[in-house]
């Protein structure tokens, strides 16, 4: 394992969650550790730190990337990590509505769900932002 790529990776994920430790992924360390670094060296050590692209570009790439796989398992992650980096909520919503034109909305409106239980969690209105 390189320690350098490691500790990249754990420090790109302490600032996307605002935690130390991160329970999904101490999960899968404990399942198998060889899965964990693998995640943490090569998603968050190499590719998060790449310099070209800022954090909310990433995020906001990463979640409609997530939304045109239908992937929302890894939604909350992402929502909560481009909230944390300063991605507008209501830029999040309109890449989903976004998104519903290439995708479908049956994916669209599977992530929506998702980003709707979010901000309601953090207290967060879309609805105030946009009409601003």
């Amino acid at each position: 394992m390189s320690e350098d790529r490691y500790l990249q990776g754990k420090q790109v994920m302490s600032k996307l969650t605002g935690l130390e430790q991160f329970p999904p992924l101490e999960a899968i360390r404990g399942f198998y550790p060889a899965f964990e670094e693998l995640i943490v060296m090569n998603g968050f050590g190499d590719i998060y730190t790449r310099p070209a692209l800022d954090e909310k570009q990433r995020e906001l790439i990463t979640l409609s990337s997530l939304v045109t796989q239908g992937a929302v398992d890894q939604l909350d992650f992402h929502v909560h990590a481009a909230l944390n980096v300063g991605v507008r909520p209501v830029d999040i919503v309109e890449l989903l509505m976004h998104c519903s034109a290439y995708v479908g909305f049956p994916k669209a409106i599977g992530a929506l769900q998702v980003v709707m239980r979010i901000y309601q969690e953090r207290g967060v209105s879309v609805e105030t932002e946009a009409r601003a």
